[in-house]
């Protein structure tokens, strides 16, 4: 069978690829621009996110790359990898070439963000009532 056939579709590959989506989408890019800014055709693009293409190693450093991410936290084998784990390994990468102003706002938006998951699961522990 060709190794495009869906029918054959690698379980990892299919992981490797809906994170990597999961990932493009999130950080609000299409495929077009993946393409561009990487200089992988579109259509690879297309067929890796679906886990119908292998993705090679240049490949993923350029996409990890653009997403300010390490490749590390796309080949976690674990289904529920946590972004910020791997994240933090990237995080002097981005933000390289920040002013201190620029870092202090990152770092007063990370705490919000901690204080925001936080009220939520204290909402979700009493049920959403006050």
């Amino acid at each position: 069978m060709d190794q495009h056939d869906t029918r054959t579709t690698d379980p990892e590959l299919r992981r490797l690829g809906e994170r990597l989506k999961a990932t493009r989408e999130y950080l609000g890019m299409s495929q077009q621009y993946v393409s561009q800014n990487t200089g992988i055709a579109r259509s690879a693009v297309s067929d890796i996110e679906r886990g119908m293409r292998r993705v090679d190693s240049l490949e993923l450093k350029k996409i990890a790359r653009l997403y300010s991410l390490p490749t590390t936290y796309f080949l976690d084998e674990n289904a529920d990898a946590d972004v910020g784990e791997h994240a933090l390994a990237g995080l002097p990468r981005a933000l390289a070439g920040l002013t201190e102003g620029d870092v202090a706002e990152v770092m007063e938006y990370a705490k919000y963000l901690r204080f925001k998951r936080i009220a939520e699961k204290s909402a979700g522990d009493d049920g959403g009532e006050s």
